[in-house]
C-alpha cells in the first residue's frame, strides 16, 4: 500500500466566481503530486516474468471527495505481465506513453501543476487517463525505451469511435535525456476512451472548455533535459489539434495550440531546490488567436525522504480571442494559470502558494 498527501494554502487574483470576481484565498489539493492512495504488487512467475497490478485512487484531502469524477480507482487500474527480456504488457485504465516517457523530463515532475500548460490541454500535468487500454513498454536498449498503447472505443459497428492510440520513445545518455511522442483520440460524439475529451479531463473552462467536444484530438509532444552539476536545463514543445468541435461544426481545420516551454532548476544543497520556468501557448484556426504567457517559480525544502515543504508562484497574461465554452462565440481570452482551473475574469492572473507533501 502506498500514497501521497499534498495540500497548500493559495491565493489567486482576479478569480471569477458566482458573486463576481476578485482575489481568492483557498486550499489547494494535490499540487506537486495528486493526492492518492493505492495498492500494487507483483508475483514472480519464474524465467524473468512477473505478474503485476496497480490500483490507485485519487482524492481531495481538503474535503475528502473522490477524484477523477468519483471513480474508485480513477488514477490507475491495471494488470499485466512484465518480462525482463521482452518488456511489459498492461491492460486497464492507464496513463498514456507520452505521460510515462515525456512527463519525467518536464518541470511537472518537480513542481507539478504550477508549471503546467494552460488548461493542461497537452496533458503536461497527467490530468487525463485512457480507459479500456492495452499498453506495451519495451526494456531499455542502449538508452532507448519505447512504449505504445491502443484503447478500444467499444462501439458496435464503429471500430474507430472513441478509440485512442499513442506511441512514445525516450533516450538517455548520461546527463542528456530526450523524449517524444504522438497521441490521437477519437470521440464518437458521446464518449471517448481518453479523459481529455470528456468533462472529467477538463481543467479550465476558459481555455479549452469549448474544444472537448472535438471528434478528434491529436497531441504531439517532445521534451529534453541536460544536467550540469547542480543545474538542470529543460525545454519542451507540444502541438494540440482539436478537430470538428461543437462550436465550429464542419470545420475541417479545427483549432490548434502550439506551446513552447523552458525551465532551469538549481539544487542549492541536499535539501533545497529552486526552479523557474516560462510557458508560451498560441492558438490558431477557426478565428482563434489567443496566446498565453506564463512565468512560474518554485522552491522545495525536503524535511526527510518522505516529507517536503514547498512554495510556488506564477503569473499569466492572456491576449487575443478564443471561443466561449457556453455560447460558442468569439470572446477575449482570459487568464487561467496552469491547470488549477481557477479561471480569471481578466487577461491577467497571479498565484502564490505554500504547501506540504508527504509520501507513505
Amino acid at each position: 500500500m502506498y500514497g501521497t498527501i499534498d495540500t497548500a494554502v493559495a491565493y489567486f487574483s482576479n478569480q471569477k466566481g458566482t458573486h463576481g470576481s476578485g482575489g481568492t484565498f483557498q486550499m489547494e489539493s494535490g499540487t506537486l503530486t495528486g493526492d492518492n492512495w493505492g495498492l500494487k504488487g507483483n508475483e514472480d512467475l519464474g524465467g524473468g516474468m512477473s505478474a503485476i497490478f496497480n490500483l490507485q485512487a485519487g482524492f481531495n484531502v481538503n474535503n475528502g471527495e473522490a477524484g477523477q469524477g468519483g471513480r474508485m480507482f480513477g488514477r490507475t487500474a491495471m494488470v499485466g505481465l512484465a518480462d525482463k527480456r521482452f518488456g511489459t504488457v498492461t491492460m486497464g485504465r492507464q496513463y498514456d506513453p507520452l505521460v510515462d516517457l515525456i512527463q519525467p523530463l518536464t518541470e511537472d515532475d518537480t513542481y507539478g501543476s504550477a508549471f503546467a500548460t494552460p488548461g493542461d490541454m497537452d496533458n503536461y500535468d497527467s490530468s487525463s487517463r485512457v480507459n479500456n487500454s492495452i499498453k506495451y513498454a519495451s526494456p531499455t536498449y542502449a538508452g532507448l525505451h519505447v512504449s505504445a498503447m491502443y484503447a478500444f472505443g467499444g462501439e458496435a459497428g464503429e471500430i474507430s469511435g472513441g478509440q485512442t492510440y499513442a506511441i512514445a520513445a525516450a533516450y538517455n545518455h548520461g546527463p542528456f535525456n530526450l523524449a517524444a511522442g504522438y497521441l490521437r483520440a477519437n470521440n464518437n460524439g458521446t464518449s471517448s476512451a481518453y479523459d481529455g475529451l470528456t468533462p472529467t479531463g477538463l481543467d479550465s473552462t476558459a481555455i479549452n472548455g469549448a474544444f472537448i467536444s472535438a471528434t478528434t484530438l491529436q497531441i504531439v509532444r517532445a521534451a529534453g533535459t541536460y544536467a550540469i552539476g547542480p543545474v538542470t536545463l529543460g525545454a519542451a514543445y507540444s502541438n494540440v489539434d482539436y478537430g470538428n468541435y461543437a462550436a465550429a461544426p464542419g470545420s475541417n481545420n479545427g483549432t490548434r495550440f502550439n506551446t513552447a516551454q523552458a525551465f532551469v532548476n538549481y539544487q542549492l544543497n541536499a535539501a533545497i531546490q529552486l526552479g523557474v520556468g516560462y510557458n508560451y501557448t498560441k492558438g490558431s484556426g477557426n478565428n482563434v488567436d489567443a496566446s498565453y504567457n506564463q512565468v512560474s517559480l518554485g522552491a522545495a525544502y525536503s524535511l526527510s525522504k518522505r516529507t517536503d515543504l514547498y512554495a510556488l508562484a506564477a503569473y499569466q497574461k492572456a491576449s487575443g480571442n478564443t471561443i466561449d465554452a457556453q455560447t460558442g462565440q468569439l470572446v477575449a481570452a482570459t487568464a487561467s494559470i496552469a491547470d488549477f482551473g481557477n479561471d480569471a475574469s481578466t487577461k491577467n492572473q497571479t498565484m502564490v502558494m505554500l504547501g506540504i507533501r508527504h509520501h507513505f
